[in-house]
């Protein structure tokens, strides 16, 4: 049995996810986890259980109200084990249980965390814990005089709100301790958790490639080109985002509570990096315009970096898509970017990501459509929102309806394992192909 686990990472990787879900839907549906005259439903504890282990952050109940002290802090634990990635922590088990990793164990960890050399698996472990740790306790301490402020001195609840905030935003889930969201208009809060749920959408690669170069002294030109692609089209959705915000949604009071320019730029600026993955301050989400809805839908479902606590089909597969039509509609052959050649491995990987996931979004959107009568576009933003991570919600997500709460918890379990780990579990990859076929010709476009 274990040999058929370890033959099988994909399937060890859905095993440990499932117990994981197992075990916090049990932690979450104790009465020690509900306040009282409070009652969580098996559909409640389930949901949330998936949210916060997708990281995904979508809530159906008042977290402060809903949930004590003990179901908070089992909140923080499943939202810290699925930020940390489902790959690494089955790695970390299977590191502890067997003393090494299997080879088929450590290249699908390999493509997990975004290196290419088994033999670095081990190091970029430590890396992913030390990283991870690192922000989080530099997060802590940034918010701390802020919310020192916002709670008038109370040590032992701004201690507690910032240890929250600093898990939560680094592994961008939109759980908030005290249901007051981002405190969006006092920037001693709502800058450090910008800042450190944008780190959270780059991935550990990207991370740990502009660490290493900065300490050997290198500029930017060498940053790899998961770097270059990552961070380009990252800062590119986000600016794309603030340019959306601005010109559509300006004269949205619920958006733009005041006049003042200063105002609007901050809360536009919350506004373009939030939905990508973190799910914080909800209450102007509904209010928007319908086309608005539709784009942030877009932005959810191609999400953050691969690899990161973001989900979606990540930005560099989005890139590798571009590219790909640029080559066509040029006449070239070759997928290139910054004179480097994109394998032909990578653009199928991307094209089939795309596709599938595309296929999901609408299945699951048609899908929350039967079972709760909403409008296509508020289906697809929930479904978006469920597959991207992204944590917002339309209303669609309703504790009183089971049935979608299911569909959009799939949705999420897909979003955090990626449909690559699934399709692994499947199938494992066969040998290389010895005989090929001729060329055939078909007509598309």
């Amino acid at each position: 049995m274990t040999y058929r686990l370890n033959s099988h990472p994909g399937r060890l990787t859905i095993i440990y996810f499932l117990a994981l879900i197992t075990i916090s839907t049990t932690l979450l549906s104790l009465p020690i986890s509900t306040q009282q005259g409070q009652k969580s439903s098996f559909s409640t504890a389930f949901f949330t259980a998936v949210s916060a282990l997708s990281t995904c952050g979508i809530s159906v109940v008042n977290t402060t109200e809903h949930w004590t002290m003990f179901g908070q802090v089992v909140l923080i634990f499943c939202v810290q084990l699925g930020g940390l990635g489902v790959m690494t922590c089955a790695s970390l088990i299977a590191l502890a249980v067997n003393h090494h990793l299997k080879a088929m164990q450590r290249l699908l960890a390999a493509s997990e965390l975004g290196t290419n050399k088994l033999s670095e698996i081990r190091g970029v472990l430590h890396v992913v814990l030390m990283t991870t740790f690192t922000i989080e306790t530099i997060t802590l301490i940034s918010l701390f005089p802020g919310l020192w402020s916002v709670n008038k001195g109370n040590i032992g609840k701004t201690l507690w709100e910032s240890l929250f905030f600093a898990v939560m935003s680094y592994n961008n889930c939109g759980f908030t301790p005290d249901g007051a969201g981002l405190y969006v208009n006092n920037w001693a809060v709502g800058m450090p958790i910008l800042v450190s749920a944008f780190c959270g959408t780059l991935g550990f690669p990207v991370i740990l490639n502009i660490f290493r170069t900065a300490r050997a002294h290198k500029s930017p030109k060498h940053w790899s080109l998961h770097t270059k692609i990552t961070l380009i089209m990252t800062f590119t959705i986000v600016l794309i985002s603030l340019i959306w915000f601005l010109a559509v949604e300006w004269d949205n009071p619920r958006l733009f509570k005041d006049g003042d320019i200063d105002t609007r730029m901050r809360r536009a600026m919350v506004a373009a990096v939030m939905p990508r993955s973190s799910g914080f301050d909800l209450s102007w989400v509904p209010d928007v315009k319908e086309c608005t809805k539709v784009f942030m839908s877009i932005v959810m479902f191609i999400g953050g970096g691969s690899t990161s606590t973001a989900g979606g089909i990540r930005v560099t597969t989005l890139a590798v898509i571009l590219l790909v039509c640029k080559a066509a509609f040029t006449g070239h052959t070759d997928v290139n970017a910054f004179h480097k050649r994109i394998p032909s491995h990578a653009i199928m990987t991307a094209i089939s990501i795309t596709t599938s996931c595309i296929a999901l979004v609408f299945g699951a959107s048609i899908a929350l459509m039967l079972v709760t009568d909403s409008s296509f576009s508020h289906a697809m933003f929930d479904t978006c929102s469920a597959f991207g991570l992204g944590g917002y919600t339309v209303g669609v997500a309703n504790a009183d309806n089971p049935a979608s709460l299911y569909i959009l918890a799939a949705a999420m379990v897909v979003g955090r394992l990626g449909p690559m780990t699934l399709a692994y579990a499947v199938s494992r990859p066969k040998e290389v192909e010895v005989v090929r076929y001729p060329e055939g010709q078909i007509v598309v476009g």
